[in-house]
């Protein structure tokens, strides 16, 4: 009933971009948020007073910021679009902020381990995975993720999220471009490393996207259960309890891709990857939450509740949606952006939701509202480029088979006259200067064919065909092309999966050298 009776008791705006990250602290008093602008706020968010606000000292936009448990609410971490990750200290005086280790690319996530002031994790678009304790110099690098040998275009795995199981904390997975959520634990990592702690413990995906190159984790969560729970791009969230696990050498009915076809990685070259090349054990199907549209940007997964009874998500149409975890049945849709929500984070003790997108400001929801909701009677709607509503006619069928439609053209269409590049729209999404230091976004896609689909794709390759020689050039890093370097590396993959037959239809001339 309470969920029932969500309402938006106020908005916290105060910042000047996409609020990419909101928290509580542990005892829930406080919130913290960062932003496109590189602040870093503290908010009092019952009366809606900011207690602090300060630059986080990134040179890019802020994707996550997160205040340490049992430090006075004086510690908190960040990591953003910058590869950075640093620490803020508040004294009575201010606050001193300083870089604790870097990535190469984008971090999106990190991961505090449950009660602990000092250790988190962190996880990069380079793929490697690193160990902090702020009571050392320096942070441990623990590994590099690789992919499975027949999802290996790519020799390293672009993470996008990252989260520690509370029930047992020496257990974390991660997610990204490809559609396995994998499990490590630091217990068998070794300071000498002597170990294989780079490979998994466990595996998760639901079987029938096992081989589906479009498909990538942007979110996880674990709950106080140890279920895990892993949201998609272009496909649905679903939830994992251990017995669904696929082991730490999963094999399926599957093809195995020879040296050629995977660039030189196979089991010969890294012995510790697995095959897929034998059958599997048929599991069974993990519940699944649908309903809601993840594409356009990096969405995070939640749960609910005091027993996590329900499951939370922001969708591309502006709203959140709510699950009964049990079962899987869509119980509240609730607007709460004009535009994209990302983030949706719940207190730890009460009902309450803080969520923020790609407007500035942060909505508070409280169950406060007299009548009990229900739920639209057309959900499926999209957006024009004023934040307006239009609606879509497709059935739930139509909507489903789009997700599956699969196109290998990279052509990016004609940029109108008065869409200058790098200025207002990505995915038909308003955001200031996505070409500037301050606005980059959280905005990638772990590997999505209907991104191509969108008409404002093309402000990325300046309004012309991208040539498949700067393709390879942006995986080799070698790419002159400034407007190359503002795509994200997820679609960089994606685009990396099409068909040698799709890129001979791009209309400009391709080099031998991409030929061969």
């Amino acid at each position: 009933d309470l969920v029932l009776r969500l309402d938006v008791l106020h908005k916290l705006d105060r910042h000047r971009g996409c609020v990419n990250t909101v928290c509580f602290n542990t005892s829930g008093d406080i919130l913290v948020s960062g932003s496109d602008d590189r602040k870093i706020i503290l908010w009092d968010w019952e009366s809606r007073r900011v207690k602090l606000s300060f630059h986080s000292g990134h040179a890019k936009n802020v994707f996550q910021a997160k205040m340490m448990p049992y430090s006075e609410d004086r510690s908190i971490v960040t990591c953003a679009a910058d590869g950075q990750v640093r620490h803020a200290q508040i004294f009575g005086s201010g606050v001193e902020t300083k870089l604790l280790t870097e990535h190469e690319g984008r971090v999106h996530k990190l991961a505090i381990e449950p009660g602990s002031p000092h250790i988190f994790y962190t996880c990069g678009e380079d793929g490697l995975v690193q160990h902090i304790d702020l009571r050392k110099e320096s942070a441990t690098g623990l590994f590099t993720c690789k992919p499975l040998v027949s999802h290996s275009f790519f020799r390293t795995l672009h993470l996008n999220a990252i989260t520690i199981d509370p029930r047992n904390p020496n257990l974390f997975a991660v997610g990204g471009s490809d559609p396995f959520a994998r499990v490590y634990d630091i217990r068998k990592y070794k300071l000498n490393g002597s170990s294989e702690f780079g490979l998994p413990v466990d595996f998760f995906c639901p079987i029938h996207i096992v081989d589906d190159e479009s498909v990538g984790v942007t979110g996880l969560a674990f709950s106080d259960q140890s279920e895990l729970l892993v949201s998609y791009n272009d496909e649905f969230i679903y939830l994992f309890t251990k017995d669904l696990g696929l082991g730490p050498n999963p094999t399926f009915s599957s093809q195995v891709s020879d040296s050629s076809d995977t660039g030189g990685l196979t089991a010969d070259n890294f012995p510790g990857l697995p095959s897929l090349n034998v059958e599997s054990d048929i599991k069974a199907a993990p519940q699944s939450y649908k309903g809601h549209r993840n594409c356009e940007t990096v969405k995070g997964v939640n749960f609910f509740g005091p027993k996590c009874e329900y499951v939370v998500s922001g969708s591309d149409c502006g709203r959140i949606f709510i699950w009964n975890k049990k079962g899987g049945v869509l119980v509240r849709v609730m607007e709460a952006d004009k535009h994209v929500v990302n983030c949706v984070e719940p207190h730890p003790h009460s009902t309450v939701l803080a969520s923020s997108g790609i407007e500035n400001d942060i909505k508070i929801w409280i169950p406060k509202a007299i009548d009990r909701a229900i739920l639209p009677t057309n959900i499926q709607k999209n957006r024009d480029h004023g934040g307006n509503e239009v609606l879509n006619e497709q059935s739930e069928e139509e909507e489903d088979d789009e997700g599956d439609d699969s196109t290998g053209l990279v052509v990016v269409g004609d940029l109108d006259e008065d869409e200058s590049f790098g200025s207002e729209t990505f995915c038909n999404i308003e955001i200031e200067n996505i070409s500037g230091s301050e606005s980059d976004g959280d905005v990638g896609n772990a590997g999505s064919d209907a991104f191509f689909d969108t008409p404002d794709i093309d402000n990325y390759s300046g309004g012309r065909a991208l040539k498949a020689v700067e393709i390879i050039q942006m995986i080799e890093g070698t790419c002159c092309n400034s407007s190359c370097h503002l795509m994200p590396t997820v679609m960089v993959h994606q685009m990396m999966v099409v068909t040698l037959a799709s890129l001979k239809t791009v209309p400009v001339e391709v080099s031998t050298e991409c030929e061969e």
